[in-house]
């Protein structure tokens, strides 16, 4: 065994051959400069497996020059062709919340669709927390389709986004909480997440629940050594073809984004990870002299009323919501049963739309909020538990309240907190695609909104994860104030 090289990750039983002529496969591509790449085509493509990742990437790239474009389902051309400065292109989709079987049929022609567009990498953007199961929103499985329609002998993984608090140290997440650090089988709210608790923070472990293919990793003394690119040619000829990399500093993701970048195989190179993958690929280029220009976002204008739905049940958005209570939102409690009931979701909706839009008449701001508490939350646990497709029809419910609310009170900017949320809520909207409008939460900026529908074009849209924001975030996005 390699130092700095540890291979694993196979489930007990499984035999697997190594990819043979795996090192020949490796080897330095001509590169063009990223100025020339820049200047004529797509830098870059992903999709993002919910909303909230999606903009998490798109605020990564736009804030370094890409102006990038998310739409929310895989673009014609004449839709890009809308956005002639657009280097960058996401995809905002759902596969977080969905089976491994809805996976092998509705990826592989979203994936098809970015290896068309040609860009030098795709990356198929997870969160930074890694929450996933065998059962729902396997990692694995989107490794595995990714890995057949791109042909390509390896796969990278890159997790760890040291700018949001999320460290890999030899192999092991860790992910903060509080001004704290938990290894994330500790981490306060991932060990319970309602849906896909994270019981294990061996992400090699973790990841062979999900896909059978051998994993390596890259750690941290070896990515400090000068012979990295060695190790990792080594690693590919023992036959691995899923490349875990450790991440704590940016050092280390300007190695990683060296390796990403002058080591992929020919053609788009299929990456799986977090933001930490564009932020390594952009460490790497800031380093070299490569980045495009950086662009001046205005600070977002203070907003005469804002709409919050939040159908998270984490710790930290519990914080966020008594904040807001406290300095002058109206809260609306939803009852998540009723809305979710076919004999009483009609009823349900129509009392809260009275409630949103009798506020916002009062010109105050409103938040919707399916818990406040642990018992709303045990009871938001036990209800996903009993019934697998509970929380993407609550979510849909919640996307439709939505919609009627802006249609009917001309607010023009609102925020939708929860991962699984924000993708159920996203899909209910009429809105095609969005742009990074200013920095607002770090990993959750002000979007703009591009619709066919004249009253849902040009809002101003968050989708936050749960764990996302200090605790006066609701007020910043009312104030106008960036964190």
């Amino acid at each position: 065994m390699r130092a700095g090289f540890v291979s694993g990750g196979v489930a007990p039983g499984y035999f697997l051959t190594p990819f043979q002529g795996a090192t020949n496969r490796i080897h330095r591509l001509p590169q063009p400069t990223l100025a020339s790449l820049f200047e004529n085509r797509l830098i870059l493509c992903y999709y993002g497996d919910d909303f909230t990742g999606s903009t998490d990437a798109l605020e990564a790239l736009g804030a370094n020059g890409f102006s990038p474009v998310l739409f929310l389902k895989p673009p014609s051309d004449d839709q890009i062709a809308r956005f002639p400065d657009c280097r960058a292109i996401g995809v905002a989709g759902v596969s977080r919340s969905r089976s491994p079987e809805w996976m092998s049929s509705e990826l592989p022609p979203v994936f098809m669709r970015l290896k068309q567009l040609g860009s030098p990498v795709c990356h198929y953007k997870v969160c930074s927390t890694f929450d996933s199961s065998p059962e729902i929103g396997s990692i694995g499985r989107a490794i595995d389709v990714g890995q057949e329609v791109f042909v390509t002998p390896y796969v990278p993984v890159v997790v760890g986004a040291p700018g949001m608090g999320r460290y890999i140290v030899f192999g092991q997440l860790f992910a903060s909480f509080d001004g704290r650090i938990y290894r994330i089988d500790r981490h306060p709210a991932m060990r319970s997440h309602p849906v896909t608790p994270m019981t294990e923070s061996d992400l090699i472990l973790h990841l062979s629940r999900q896909t059978r293919k051998r994993i390596g990793l890259i750690d941290l003394l070896a990515l400090e050594r000068p012979d990295v690119e060695e190790t990792f040619a080594a690693a590919l000829g023992e036959g691995c073809e899923v490349i875990l990399f450790d991440v704590f500093d940016e050092p280390s993701l300007a190695q990683i984004g060296r390796i990403l970048w002058s080591r992929r195989p020919p053609g788009t190179s299929f990456v799986v990870g977090s933001s930490g993958v564009e932020y390594a690929l952009i460490e790497y280029w800031r380093a070299t002299g490569q980045l495009p220009p950086q662009p001046q976002f205005e600070t977002p204008r203070p907003a005469d009323r804002v709409v919050i739905v939040s159908g998270s049940c984490s710790l930290s958005t519990e914080k966020q919501i008594r904040w807001a209570l406290k300095n002058g939102f109206a809260g609306i409690p939803v009852e998540a049963q009723r809305l979710v009931s076919d004999d009483d979701r009609t009823n349900a909706r129509a009392a809260l739309l009275n409630q949103a839009l009798e506020n916002l008449a009062q010109c105050r701001s409103i938040i919707l909020y399916t818990a406040l508490g642990s018992e709303d939350s045990e009871r938001a646990r036990a209800a996903a538990e009993s019934e697998s497709t509970f929380g993407l029809k609550l979510g849909e419910q919640l996307g439709v309240l939505l919609g009627e609310i802006m249609l009917r009170s001309g607010v023009r900017r609102f925020l939708v907190a929860g991962g699984d949320t924000s993708s159920a809520v996203g899909g209910q909207l009429r809105i095609e695609a969005l742009t990074m409008a200013s920095l607002l939460i770090p990993g959750a900026p002000l979007c703009r909104t591009h619709s066919s529908v004249p009253d849902l074009d040009g809002l101003e849209v968050v989708f936050k994860g749960g764990q996302a924001g200090p605790e006066d975030c609701f007020g910043r996005l009312r104030d106008g104030r960036a964190c």
